[in-house]
C-alpha cells in the first residue's frame, strides 16, 4: 500500500482549509458587497430631505417607489441594518470556528515529522557539519534563536528533528481583520438610530410627523438617558435650549439633553473676497447642579461634555427682524410691514385675492461671481447662483474671469395661494452693477429644486427703483397712457403733416396698451400661447396681424413708438414723484433701455407688489451636531485593527522550516542534516531564502 507523499498531504491540507474559509466566507463577502453598493447610493443621493426635493428630482412614480424602498435614509432602513446584522453573525461565527485552530496552529511545531517526509518538499537540501550531533544541535538551535526562528527539538533513536517556524503573525492578522470587520459593524450599529429606535419601543415614545413642531407632547420626547444618539439643536443668540432634533425616517423626535446650552454669541469672519473663513460659537453650558462651564466650539473643533460632543454644524438665521415696504406694482399705495425671519403675515392681492406670506430668511453678507463667462452674449441673462455652482467641486480654472464681489443683504420670502402652492422670492437690498447698469435684483423661483430667476430693475440716481415703479404703475393706468400716447404724437408729428397726430396717437396707445397687458388677443387665440404683456405681446400681435413680408419694418416702427411713448410716460411719472422733468442724454437712454426690458420681464412676475428691505436687526443662531456614540471607539479599535490584519495577511509570511541531524555513516565527529522549508504563498524570493539559509547551516553539501 504506497504511502502518500508529505507535501501533498500538506498541500491537500491546505487547499481543505482554504476552500472551508472560502465557504464559511462566502455569504459574509456576498453582504459586505451589498452593504458597499448600499452605501453608495447613500452617498450619491441626498438623505432625510423634504420629500417635495425627491419628487422634482425622480417624478411622483419613482420617489415614492425610491421612499418605500428606503433610499432615502438607506442607514436605517430595516434592510441596511439587518444585512450588517447578518455580517456580524456570520463572521462572528467564522471567528469563533477557526480561532481555536489557529491557536493551536501557533503552539504547533510539526516537530513529529518523519525524517524521509522532508525529501518531498520543493525545497531541500543535504549537507553535512563538521562536529558531533550535540555540538551540531546546540549550534543549529542557537542560529536559529538568533534569527528569529522558533524551534522546538524531538530527540529520537537515530538523530534529532527540529522544527522551526517564523511568520506566524500572519494567522494573527486573519483574526485582527476579521474582528475589525465586527468591531466597525458593531459600531456602526450602536451609534445609528437602532439604539434610538429600541428606547423609544421601550418607552413608548412616538415619531412625530407633522409640520408645527411646537404641538409636540411629551409622547414624542426621549428622556436624556438616551445611550446613543445623534441630533441637531438649534440655539439663536441669547437664548439657551436643551432639546435636540433626533430625525428619524418618518418623522423627528426630540431627543432631551442633560444640559442646557446658551449661545452668547456667533463668530463668523470672512476673507477680503468676502468668503468665510471660520464660523465659531461661544456657548455657556449650564448644568443640573447650577455649575456653568463656557466654551467656544469651531468647524472641526468640536467640544465634550460630560460624553456628549458638541459639533458646529451650520448656522441659521435665529428670528432677525425685518423692516419692509411693500410696494404694488400696480397702484400707488406703499405700506411699511415689520416682518420677523420664521414669522408669517398675509398680503392682499389687487383682486381680493389673499397670499400668505412667510419670511424664511436673511443674508446679510452675498458673494457673488461678477466675471464674464466666455461666449456670453445674453446681456439679460441673471443667473449668479448658476455662476457659482458651473463649476463646483471642480480644481480646474472656470471659463472666464473670475470676480468676487459681497453685494450686500438680501432676505428671503414665500407667498402661499389660496391652493397651499408657495412661490419663494429673494430680494436684494441695495443695487448691484450688471453689465454696466445699476440694477436692484428681485429673485423668484417655483420650486426649492430650480435655481432664482431676477427681475432687474434698474436703479434711478438715487439707488433706488422709485422712478421704474413709477413708471410702472403709470403704465398700469389707462389714464396715464392716453396722456403718454398724446404727448407722444403731438411731438413726433411732422409741421406739415398735422393729420398724422390722430393716427399716431392712437397708434401709440394701441402699443402701450398691448405691452401694458391690457389688451387680451383675439377669442380663437390658443389661452396657452397668449402673452399677458411686455415685449412678447408686442410680437404676437404683429405675427397676427402684420404680413410676413411687412413684419420687419413694422417691428422697428412700433418699437420705436414704444420707446418714444414710455419716455414721455416716464416723464408724466417723474412730475408726480416731483421730481425735475428728464431730458434726453446718454444717462437716460441707458436708464430707458434697461427700463423697457425690466418692464417687459415685470409683466410675467408672479406677484401682486415688490418687497424691499429697509433695515434690519440680525439674530443668528448656530446648529450643533449633539452625539453620544459609544460605538466609536469601538470604530477605531476596528480601524487599527484592520490596519494591523491587512498588513500581517499580505506582508507576512508563514514559513516553517525542519532540520534532521543524524551521525554521517562512514564519518565521524561529522554531522548529516535534512532540511526543508515551505511557506503558505510562493513567492518569488523564496528560494533565494532557502539558499541563504543552505549556505548558513550547511558547510557541505553531498
Amino acid at each position: 500500500m504506497s504511502e502518500k507523499s508529505p507535501a501533498r498531504i500538506s498541500a491537500r491540507a491546505a487547499l481543505d482549509d482554504a476552500m472551508e474559509l472560502l465557504a464559511s466566507m462566502r455569504f459574509a463577502i456576498a453582504l459586505l458587497t451589498v452593504i458597499c453598493i448600499a452605501s453608495v447610493i447613500g452617498t450619491v443621493v441626498q438623505q432625510q430631505q423634504p420629500m417635495t426635493n425627491y419628487v422634482n428630482q425622480f417624478g411622483p412614480f419613482w420617489a415614492e417607489l425610491f421612499g418605500k424602498v428606503g433610499l432615502y435614509t438607506v442607514y436605517g432602513a430595516w434592510w441596511f441594518l439587518l444585512m450588517l446584522g447578518f455580517l456580524v453573525v456570520s463572521t462572528s461565527l467564522c471567528i469563533a470556528r477557526h480561532t481555536p485552530k489557529i491557536l493551536r496552529d501557533l503552539k504547533t511545531f510539526k516537530e513529529t515529522m518523519r525524517e524521509q517526509s522532508i525529501q518531498a518538499f520543493p525545497h531541500k537540501a543535504l549537507g553535512y557539519l563538521h562536529m558531533n550531533p550535540e555540538a551540531a544541535l546546540g549550534q543549529t538551535s542557537a542560529w536559529l534563536a538568533a534569527e528569529g526562528w522558533k524551534a522546538r527539538a524531538q530527540v529520537r533513536t537515530g538523530g534529532v528533528m527540529i522544527g522551526a517556524r517564523k511568520g506566524a503573525g500572519h494567522k494573527i492578522g486573519y483574526l485582527a481583520a476579521h474582528s475589525a470587520i465586527v468591531l466597525i459593524c458593531l459600531g456602526g450599529l450602536f451609534d445609528g438610530d437602532l439604539v434610538s429606535r429600541v428606547v423609544m419601543w421601550a418607552q413608548g415614545k412616538q415619531i412625530y410627523q407633522g409640520a408645527d413642531l411646537n404641538e409636540m407632547t411629551d409622547v414624542n420626547r426621549i428622556g436624556p438617558s438616551n445611550p446613543s444618539f445623534r441630533a441637531n439643536l438649534f440655539v439663536p443668540e441669547g437664548s439657551r435650549s436643551a432639546s435636540a432634533l433626533l430625525t428619524m425616517p418618518t418623522g423627528v423626535v426630540v431627543q432631551q439633553l442633560p444640559f442646557e446650552v446658551e449661545l452668547k454669541k456667533f463668530i463668523v469672519e470672512y476673507y477680503a473676497t468676502g468668503m468665510p473663513k471660520l464660523f465659531a460659537s461661544d456657548i455657556v453650558i449650564h448644568d443640573r447642579d447650577g455649575t456653568t462651564t463656557t466654551a467656544t466650539v469651531k468647524v472641526n473643533e468640536p467640544f465634550t461634555y460630560h460624553g456628549l460632543t458638541l459639533y458646529q454644524s451650520s448656522f441659521e438665521d435665529g428670528g432677525s427682524m425685518l423692516k419692509l415696504k411693500l410696494r404694488p406694482l400696480q397702484s400707488a399705495q406703499d405700506s411699511d410691514m415689520d416682518g420677523r425671519v420664521g414669522g408669517s403675515a398675509s398680503l392682499k392681492g389687487d383682486g381680493g385675492e389673499i397670499y400668505g406670506l412667510e419670511f424664511s430668511g436673511l443674508r446679510v453678507i452675498n458673494v457673488e461671481n461678477f466675471g464674464k463667462p466666455e461666449g456670453a452674449t445674453d446681456v439679460r441673462k441673471v443667473d449668479l447662483v448658476g455662476r457659482l455652482e458651473q463649476h463646483l467641486g471642480s480644481g480646474a480654472k472656470g471659463p472666464g474671469d473670475k470676480s468676487l464681489r459681497n453685494v450686500g443683504p438680501s432676505f428671503s420670502y414665500k407667498l402661499r395661494d389660496a391652493s397651499g402652492q408657495a412661490r419663494e422670492y429673494n430680494n436684494y437690498m441695495l443695487p448691484v452693477e450688471l453689465d454696466g447698469h445699476r440694477v436692484i435684483l428681485l429673485g423668484v423661483r417655483d420650486t426649492p429644486a430650480d435655481n432664482f430667476r431676477y427681475l432687474r430693475v434698474p436703479a434711478d440716481d438715487k439707488d433706488s427703483i422709485d422712478s421704474w415703479l413709477a413708471l410702472r404703475r403709470a403704465l398700469a393706468d389707462p389714464a396715464q397712457r392716453l396722456r403718454a400716447a398724446k404727448h407722444y404724437a403731438l411731438g413726433a408729428t411732422p409741421a406739415d403733416r398735422p393729420q398724422m397726430q390722430a393716427q399716431l396717437e392712437a397708434t401709440a396707445l394701441r402699443t402701450l396698451t398691448l405691452f401694458a397687458g391690457a389688451e387680451g388677443l383675439k377669442a380663437d387665440a390658443p389661452a396657452k400661447d397668449a402673452a399677458v404683456g411686455g415685449l412678447p405681446a408686442l410680437s404676437q400681435f404683429i405675427e397676427r396681424e402684420v404680413p410676413a413680408p411687412e413684419r420687419a419694418r413694422v417691428s422697428e416702427v412700433l418699437l420705436r413708438i414704444l420707446n418714444g411713448s414710455l419716455f414721455e410716460l416716464h416723464k408724466l411719472a417723474q412730475e408726480q414723484l416731483g421730481r425735475p422733468v428728464p431730458t434726453p442724454g446718454e444717462q437716460t437712454q441707458a436708464f430707458m433701455t434697461q427700463a423697457v426690458l425690466s418692464l417687459s420681464d415685470s409683466m410675467f412676475y408672479p406677484a401682486p407688489a415688490l418687497l424691499q428691505l429697509q433695515d434690519f436687526q440680525q439674530v443668528q443662531a448656530s446648529v450643533f451636531q449633539v452625539t453620544r456614540t459609544p460605538g466609536r471607539m469601538l470604530v477605531y479599535l476596528g480601524a487599527v485593527l484592520l490596519i494591523i490584519g491587512v498588513f500581517a495577511m499580505l506582508y507576512i509570511k508563514d514559513r516553517r522550516l525542519w532540520l534532521w541531524l543524524e551521525a554521517a555513516p562512514g564519518r565521524t565527529e561529522q554531522t548529516r542534516v535534512r532540511m526543508a522549508l515551505t511557506s503558505n504563498r510562493e513567492t518569488p524570493d523564496l528560494p533565494a531564502e532557502f539558499d541563504a539559509l543552505k549556505q548558513r547551516l550547511l558547510h557541505e553539501e553531498a
